[in-house]
């Protein structure tokens, strides 16, 4: 029971981390994205738009492109437009290895689809459509605030870390529950005490050790995928480079920044 609880507190940290350490990549601009602009931001102030990834306007401000620079501007604008959903999509992910792991221990002492799992599957599923309309306001409209991507904690600052918490200590107390209810119930068998918690204690061995291999499988996904992430906006970073050397109107406004 002590290796349950402890996977299941372990879900709870995993369910808002993508323990994408090494990302040393940061956006020092709110950013914008809808179907034909991308705006950079700063406290509610347009610095740089694009429009239909081939049009640039800074601080309101057509700026005349070459075919080189439009070039530029393009591959820069299809590279923010692929990474900027890819955040929701990790931090979603996130909460889908606590939810899989407390979803598996309740149905497995409570029985599948019972109340008690239903009432946690409909507790996550609101958070994470809360999670998901923080970032994306509607189809292919994405915000994304001025942020570090150091560590992706960061993105469930406030309540979202706090909701998550407090879903799996009630999901804890759903599960210790069960326990009670399933050894109250072995007791009114024939088993001996001992052949008893013998028992109880060999589906808790199993049922963690099951536990234990699912989120150490998605958590390493999940942690290849935010290193992908990274990768791609490193990258991104350098087309940024480029783009300040040739437009010099650009260089004052840095979005990516690798540290």
């Amino acid at each position: 029971m002590t290796k349950l609880y402890s996977l299941l507190l372990l879900a709870s940290l995993l369910s808002f981390s993508s323990h994408a350490k090494q990302c040393t990549v940061n956006f020092n601009y709110g950013v914008i994205i809808d179907p034909t602009h991308i705006r950079m931001i700063d406290m509610g102030n347009t610095l740089v738009q694009i429009n239909n990834e081939d049009q640039l306007f800074v601080q309101g401000r057509e700026v005349a492109l070459t075919s080189e620079q439009q070039q530029l501007i393009s591959e820069f604008a299809k590279g923010i437009r692929a990474q900027i959903p890819e955040i929701v999509s990790i931090a979603i992910d996130g909460v889908d290895i606590g939810l899989k792991a407390v979803n598996k221990a309740i149905g497995s002492l409570t029985g599948e689809n019972s109340a008690s799992q239903q009432k946690i599957q409909t507790k996550f599923d609101e958070l994470k459509w809360r999670i998901r309309s923080r970032f994306n306001q509607s189809a292919n409209n994405y915000y994304i605030a001025p942020q570090d991507f150091a560590d992706f904690d960061d993105i469930f600052t406030g309540e979202f870390e706090q909701e998550i918490e407090e879903i799996i200590s009630d999901s804890i107390g759903t599960i210790l529950l069960a326990v009670g209810e399933a050894m109250i119930s072995d007791n009114d068998d024939n088993h001996g005490g001992e052949q008893r918690l013998s028992t109880f204690d060999e589906r808790m061995e199993t049922l963690g050790k099951d536990l234990e291999l699912e989120m150490s499988a998605s958590a390493n996904a999940l942690e290849k995928k935010a290193a992908l992430f990274c990768l791609k906006l490193s990258e991104l970073d350098k087309i940024e480079d480029d783009i300040h050397h040739s437009i010099k109107s650009l260089k004052p406004f840095n979005l990516i920044e690798t540290n």
